[in-house]
Formats: structure tokens, sequence, C-alpha cells
């Protein structure tokens, strides 16, 4: 039976069977007579899934349902970013407009519709990167942090973490961007903007407000010349 076949049984049996994060798995040689399939096949098929996050080999233990977790996606999408960087793409920019267009779609959504104790912890936010800036501190975590508290009233886990994984792989590939760094004290108003909007109800300049945001950046990123792979460095914010 192929590596790939096997897999998939493995994944419909945590399905069929309902098993949630942490729940054992049929022992090995319960599988392999599931399966029927080899030891070596069942061991192969069960690495090949923990490098996916979907069972996690506890040695000495047994075999669990993993966490299911985006984190080998988001190193995925680190690499392909990365990879296609040095080849002359510009794939920090693709990865970009992605982010925005997910993110502009949202907010209209939003507007006007969120609680008012998520309203006061972002504006808590914004006055935290307005003291930042004025000190001349990064606001890369404020900044993240607000995109997470504006979506969380969606409540819409999968969406939570995708944008995440958005996030993490942008940050952490970006490299030295052509072109002039955006006034901290501008990235301030354009969430106060942000907020503005969303607060008032207006969708339109929610979006608006959304898409300017992410200017600078992808005014940026069309500048930037492609780094080679010896002198790129992975940079996380």
């Amino acid at each position: 039976m192929a590596a790939r076949d096997l897999q998939e049984r493995i994944k419909k049996l945590i399905i069929d069977r309902r098993l949630a994060s942490g729940a054992p798995l049929p022992t090995e040689p319960e599988l392999m007579e599931y399966l029927g399939a080899s030891r070596n096949s069942v061991r192969e098929a069960l690495k090949a899934l923990q490098a996916m996050g979907i069972v996690e080999i506890r040695h000495g233990f047994g075999t669990y349902v993993g966490p299911m977790s985006l984190a080998p996606m988001i190193e995925g999408l680190a690499f392909r970013t990365v990879a296609g960087h040095y080849r002359g793409e510009d794939s920090l920019l693709q990865l970009l407009e992605l982010r925005e267009a997910v993110e502009t779609g949202l907010v209209s959504r939003l507007a006007g519709r969120i609680p008012e104790a998520d309203l006061v912890e972002l504006d808590g936010l914004v006055g935290r990167m307005e003291e930042q800036a004025a000190r001349g501190a990064g606001l890369a975590e404020t900044d993240r942090a607000f995109h997470a508290t504006l979506y969380r009233g969606l409540d819409n886990v999968l969406l939570s973490e995708v944008l995440e994984a958005f996030w993490d792989a942008f940050h952490r590939v970006r490299t030295d961007l052509g072109g002039e760094p955006q006034d901290p004290k501008v990235t301030c108003r354009q969430h106060r903007d942000i907020l503005d909007a969303v607060r008032s109800g207006d969708s339109m300049r929610a979006e608006e407000a959304i898409r300017e945001h992410f200017g600078n950046i992808r005014a940026r990123l069309s500048t930037t010349a492609p780094q080679g792979p010896h002198t790129h460095h992975i940079e996380r914010v």
C-alpha cells in the first residue's frame, strides 16, 4: 500500500472516531492489523503525519492525535516566500497582498459591530503605539495585538490562526526594504483611523483605512531588490 494511502486512512480513522487533540491512537500492532501494512510502513506514515502536526509520537508512551496547529503552514509559507525571493520573484509582495485582501474583506463586516469592551482595548493599544512612537520604540508587537483584537469579535478560531500565519510568515522573512521607513506617527494615525471607522460603522472608510495601512509597505516592497541567500537574513520582529 502506498505511503500516501496509509496517511489518508489514518486521517480518516481520526475523523471517523471523532478523536480530539491529545486522544490516543490505536497501538502500532493494532494499526498494522487495521491497515494491513507492515511495521515500517505504519511508522513512516505516522512520521509523515507528525511532521504535519496531525499526530504526535511520544516515544515510550504511544501515538496521539496532534495539536493540528497551523505551524507547518507557517513554516511552509515562510520557506516558499524566502525561496521565491531568492529566485528574484516578488513573493514578499504577493504575501502582503494576500493578507491585505483578507483584512479588507473582514473589516467591512466588523464596522459598527465590535463590542464596546474590544473598542476600549483597541483604543488602549493605539494609545500604547502612540507612546512607543514618541520614545522611538518598535511598534510591531502592539500592531500585531491590534489586528488580533480587531478580528476577535468574529469568533472564528481558524480565521485567527490564518491571520497569525500570514503575520508570522511575513515578519519572519522580510528583509531590509527599499524606500524610506514609514514615520511611526503615521502608522499610529492609520490605526486610529481604522478604529474610528469601525467604531462609527463606516465600512467603506474602514476598508480604505486598511488599504492605506498596507500602502507604505507595498510601495517599499515594490522597490526592494531580491537578496541572495548569502546576504539575506531572516528577521523576526
